[in-house]
């Protein structure tokens, strides 16, 4: 397993992180087997979504914040994020990924993203490889 650093730039934001995602299994010489990617924090998941059409993210993200307001007014969390902690638990803070010829098994729409709900910060998420055992390491 590794460790990736991140830096977020708005409050609300779908970084893609397919590429980065995509190196470090190349690097490792599976070809088969799966990938499993956690953020290592509570107000900041990932996602498999759209990545062709940038207005997906957009509405995905106002979509979110419908349904999650920060109105933070009757939180008893006294850090006012209870929304972010929400979007967390609703996206999920990991996602597992097939591979395959040693690349991620994604269709033709799809790429991995990492969500920030309460930036902007530094953050950091984990990939696992775990090989089937079948053709690489």
């Amino acid at each position: 397993m590794d460790i990736f650093p991140i830096v977020t730039n708005q409050h609300d934001e779908m970084i893609e992180i397919t590429e980065s995602i995509q190196r470090y299994i190349q690097s490792t010489g599976i070809l088969e087997g799966i990938a499993v990617i956690s953020s290592l924090h509570t107000t900041a998941g990932i996602t498999v979504n759209e990545n062709a059409d940038p207005d997906v993210k957009q509405d995905f993200l106002r979509r979110l914040a419908e349904v999650f307001p920060w109105e933070h007014k009757l939180d008893l969390h006294a850090e006012g994020n209870t929304a972010a902690h929400l979007k967390t638990s609703t996206v999920g803070h990991a996602q597992t990924v097939l591979i395959s010829g040693g690349r991620l098994v994604l269709g033709t729409w799809q790429g991995v993203y990492f969500c920030e709900f309460d930036g902007p910060r530094s953050r950091k998420y984990a990939v696992q490889v775990l090989s089937s055992g079948k053709g690489g390491a």
